[in-house]
């Protein structure tokens, strides 16, 4: 959708978290005179800093009646498709595709179900080193938006690496000019009505590539390779596991911007890893920690395994429920004979479950059901994120207790972090807190 389009149109915003308030922020410099909708089932959004002059306001349970008053509706990632009537969709919008459709210099998308977030941040710094003129977008950069205000003299030689969910995929009609397609694992699907929708999304990273474009995938991946083999662009197939993987991408996209593979291997090796993704804590009474609280899917899990090998005497799992399968994860827990496995609710009860019919009663490792917040929570009590701490300390001393010296505790859930943490953030910052702070406590 073109900017131009939107001049004399009757303009909604539905959704008002991060994404949403960038929106406003560039339609009010954009149109500064026009009157903007904004719509949020939250009855009190956060505002902010936000001057809401010429803004009609439609918050609360009754926020979506209000899409028929409109001509466009810019929607934001965290409102599901699946429950807007059918009349709105066709004046639907996002962020996404309004960047695409006005940027006139190139797009490299990255996506995955795991590891888009440090590969869009090394394929940045491969581009910096090699003096390409790049800018890091989307969620772990700069809104994208703003890059469209602004006045470049040569921004057809910029290039925006921008780092695509499912959710900015979805219903997108354009594709970039390199597209980084990572994996497909089962996610989301409270989101989405099926696995199905949740692929289709993922594929409209190539579906609407040309034969100039390229395309750098996992040839791993049997869903990816599939997509790979119906794209029209130039194919670039890479293989690893974890990190390796996120390193091969980044050296594709290098080479196809000539960057010599000494200025390649040069910024990979100074390249900073992100938190909370395979994160060494440090070694703490003989144990050395890892957090991996960003691991919300088996599949990450089960590659963090791989990654550190049969030294994992003790993992921490479970979480929110999104209904994922869990018997994968199981037999690699036995398989690696791995000794001791703590619990959180809510699917913690149900990964067990699965470790016991996996094994056979061939033996299972010890295991600790984290349920409840000691003295702080009944049996009765909800989980909530308040008791989020008091959970990660129990979970974190009964680490101590139970794993010995030389050996690895690593925290890799394998679920979202909702059902007692605010976000995966918070219980990866809990993990390293309690890591260090009873290191210097008795734990018996």
């Amino acid at each position: 959708m073109k900017l131009q389009y939107l001049e004399n149109k009757k303009i909604l915003i539905l959704g008002f978290g991060r994404e949403g308030r960038d929106t406003f922020l560039f339609l009010r410099k954009l149109f500064p005179k026009k009157t903007i909708g904004i719509a949020d089932l939250n009855p009190k959004p956060d505002l902010g800093r936000f001057k809401l002059g010429l803004v009609r306001k439609h918050f609360g349970k009754n926020y979506l009646k209000s899409l028929k008053d409109y001509e466009v509706i810019i929607k934001t990632p965290g409102v599901p498709f699946k429950i807007l009537p059918k009349s709105a969709l066709k004046k639907i919008t996002t962020q996404t595709e309004i960047f695409f459709d006005n940027c006139e210099g190139k797009i490299i998308g990255v996506t995955g179900t795991k590891g888009k977030s440090t590969t869009s941040a090394m394929i940045y710094s491969v581009l910096k080193a090699g003096k390409v003129k790049a800018h890091l977008v989307g969620n772990i950069g700069k809104p994208v938006l703003s890059f469209l205000s602004k006045t470049v003299e040569d921004e057809d030689q910029q290039v925006y690496v921008y780092e695509l969910s499912s959710f900015q995929l979805t219903g997108l009609k354009k594709s970039p000019q390199i597209a980084v397609f990572l994996n497909i694992y089962p996610e989301h699907l409270d989101y989405y009505r099926n696995f199905k929708e949740y692929v289709r999304a993922k594929a409209n990273i190539t579906l609407h590539q040309k034969k100039k474009d390229y395309l750098i995938y996992n040839s791993q991946n049997k869903l990816v390779s599939q997509f790979a083999r119906k794209s029209k662009a130039k194919k670039v197939p890479i293989k690893g596991r974890y990190y390796e993987l996120d390193k091969e991408a980044a050296c594709a996209v290098g080479k196809i911007f000539k960057i010599s593979q000494k200025t390649i291997q040069k910024a990979l090796k100074n390249f900073k890893y992100l938190p909370h993704r395979l994160e060494p804590v440090g070694t703490h009474k003989g144990i050395t920690f890892y957090n991996d609280a960003l691991a919300t899917i088996p599949e990450a899990t089960i590659e963090a395994t791989e990654t550190l090998g049969d030294k994992v005497e003790t993992i921490i799992l479970g979480g929110f429920e999104r209904n994922i399968d869990y018997k994968n994860l199981a037999k690699e827990v036995l398989k690696r004979k791995i000794k001791t496995v703590i619990l959180f609710p809510t699917t913690g009860r149900r990964i067990w479950r699965d470790i016991v019919k996996v094994s056979k009663s061939r033996g299972v490792p010890e295991h600790f059901f984290v349920d409840r917040a000691k003295k702080t929570s009944s049996s009765s009590s909800p989980l909530t994120h308040k008791n989020g701490a008091q959970y990660m300390k129990e979970a974190v001393k009964l680490a101590y207790l139970h794993t010995r010296r030389g050996k690895i505790c690593l925290l890799s859930t394998a679920s979202p972090s909702f059902s007692i943490f605010k976000d995966y953030e918070e219980k990866g910052n809990l993990f390293k807190k309690y890591v260090k702070q009873l290191a210097h406590e008795k734990t018996s």
